[in-house]
């Protein structure tokens, strides 16, 4: 994302989310602990917004997304969201959807590696949250659950279809997405949609101590896995090894590239700039 920006102040302050930007680590914290942390519309056009800002600040060199509590994310709230879309028109339901896919897009389009640290539930629009993040931190409480079937709507709600069966598989993509049955913490961890398990109550410091070997790392080579990562899902062989090509040669011209060799030469810690 472009760290160009109009004249538009940063925001001050979120309403729906609670934000602590500390050395390089963003927490972003859904604070409806009495709800299950259950997303309202707000919440979802904070989202969308923040990680725009965070995005072009470039000042964020890892995020964690965590709720508070004992869940991460019940979804989409009942009441705030899915009472209400019943009264929508087409064209206001296509923008609620969209904007919600633009959420799951700036979680992976964003510059920084996102981390969730997942307690008790995650469901819904909260299981695919966690699934767009990079890295999965959860404790044995965690339980995924795709439940959008389970409404009446399709499995594949704000990109689920696309992300699961890269991360664990079609064949378990689909039982999760068709059924919409809970996946406790040790099967994620079997079928690969769990990064790590912790010990329980431990999610969000393993979180925290992984932003913070990632902020301390060269950001500009985590950035730029990141964009491969998911630019070369679709890609085929012979357009991916070009693009790795030339971003290795961009990156070579890099000081962290530099830094490396002078670290290993005057044998001590590389120092990363992130440039």
């Amino acid at each position: 994302m472009s760290p160009f920006t109009g004249s538009a102040a940063r925001t001050p302050s979120w309403e729906h989310l609670r934000v602590d930007l500390t050395d390089g680590v963003a927490t972003v914290t859904l604070a409806r602990p009495e709800k299950l942390n259950a997303l309202t519309f707000g919440a979802y056009a904070d989202l969308r917004d923040l990680l725009a800002e965070l995005s072009r600040e470039r000042s964020v060199r890892a995020l964690v997304l965590a709720g508070e509590g004992r869940g991460f994310c019940s979804g989409g709230d009942v009441d705030d969201i899915i009472g209400v879309t019943l009264g929508m028109d087409t064209a206001q339901l296509l923008d609620f959807n969209r904007m919600t896919g633009q959420v799951v897009r700036a979680i992976r389009e964003c510059p920084f590696p996102v981390i969730a640290a997942v307690q008790g539930v995650a469901a819904g629009a909260g299981a695919v949250l966690a699934l767009a993040a990079d890295f999965r931190v959860a404790d044995p409480t965690a339980r995924f659950a795709f439940l959008f079937t389970r409404v009446g709507l399709s499995g594949g709600d704000m990109g689920a279809a696309y992300l699961l069966p890269r991360v664990v598989g079609l064949g378990h993509a689909t039982r999760l997405l068709m059924l919409g049955d809970p996946v406790r913490a040790p099967e994620a961890e079997r079928i690969g949609l769990i990064s790590e398990l912790t010990q329980e109550g431990q999610a969000d410091e393993t979180a925290q101590q992984l932003a913070r070997r990632l902020a301390d790392g060269p950001a500009l080579a985590y950035a730029q896995t990141k964009a491969l990562l998911t630019a070369e899902l679709d890609m085929p062989l012979a357009a991916s090894v070009e693009l790795d090509a030339s971003t290795q040669a961009l990156l070579m011209t890099g000081e962290d590239y530099a830094e490396f060799h002078a670290a290993f030469t005057e044998k001590r810690p590389p120092k990363w700039s992130g440039r």
